[in-house]
């Protein structure tokens, strides 16, 4: 019973100290932002490689939720005589919901994955301390400007998203199965207000912040993480769970916005 109990305060001891040192970690970070030199030639290369790279990615994850939302709306409209419906609902869909999610799995996926295993690489070999000894702040030199870029580009690369989905919808509903296409935007314009839009916006500054937030974190404390340690082992450790608490803390974090916003 009492190794039980140790356990179990030995676990809670080290998730108090993992977001301690997370939020301390998030302090450094914005504070990055603010020093000098700016480093704005990276600010540009991290957005490039966060979100220009990314662009084929989200074209087709997004061209094929639309045109999946298009068949099944389709079909469950179609039971009740209510086709003209179909923009309107793949319309809010995308904007309010599935536009920002997606798009910060895929990008976590993608971009945060490489994120947190670049800068854990980084801490094994010991460039991190390196730079530390040559009085370099490495979250001004190399950590700020990836936050900057990945708040850049997520928001941006939704907003493709929820286009390039509207665009697949057309496609399925209009072009496939024939419903009118002026019903079709007629009722996108009918039933889209600026409320949507501006939950779909909110919702994707949220993501990015909790995405390079983890990730990078992650990766920058791979030294620290339990059953981590230094190694190969400890930074493909260190990407997991960067990648799993950073979609579930999306999924988690949609609910909240989504229940305080409406």
């Amino acid at each position: 019973m009492l190794s039980l109990i140790e356990k179990l305060g030995a676990s809670f001891l080290s998730i108090v100290r993992d977001l301690g040192r997370m939020g301390l970690f998030l302090l450094s970070l914005i504070r990055g932002l603010f020093s000098r030199p700016f480093r704005f030639r990276e600010v540009v290369r991290q957005v490039r490689l966060i979100g220009a790279d990314s662009f084929w990615v989200i074209f087709f994850t997004g061209g094929f939720t639309g045109m999946v939302l298009g068949l099944q709306g389709y079909y469950s409209l179609k039971k009740f005589g209510s086709e003209g419906l179909l923009g309107s609902i793949v319309a809010l869909s995308l904007i309010r919901e599935l536009g920002p999610v997606l798009t910060a799995l895929m990008v976590t996926g993608r971009a945060g994955s490489a994120m947190c295993a670049e800068i854990g690489i980084m801490r094994n070999s010991e460039q991190l301390d390196a730079l530390e000894c040559m009085s370099i702040d490495p979250f001004r030199y190399l950590i700020s400007p990836k936050f900057l870029a990945t708040m850049i580009s997520v928001p941006i690369l939704t907003q493709f998203f929820s286009v390039v989905g509207i665009g697949g919808g057309y496609l399925a509903g209009v072009v496939l199965l024939g419903v009118n296409p002026g019903a079709f935007f007629s009722g996108i314009e009918q039933s889209v207000v600026n409320q949507d839009i501006n939950l779909g916006i909110i919702k994707s500054f949220a993501f990015a912040l909790l995405i390079i937030w983890i990730c990078a974190g992650r990766g920058y404390y791979v030294h620290k993480i339990r059953d981590g340690g230094f190694g190969a082992e400890g930074v493909s450790r260190a990407t997991t769970q960067a990648v799993v608490m950073s979609s579930i803390s999306v999924l988690v974090w949609d609910y909240l916005i989504t229940a305080v916003m409406l």
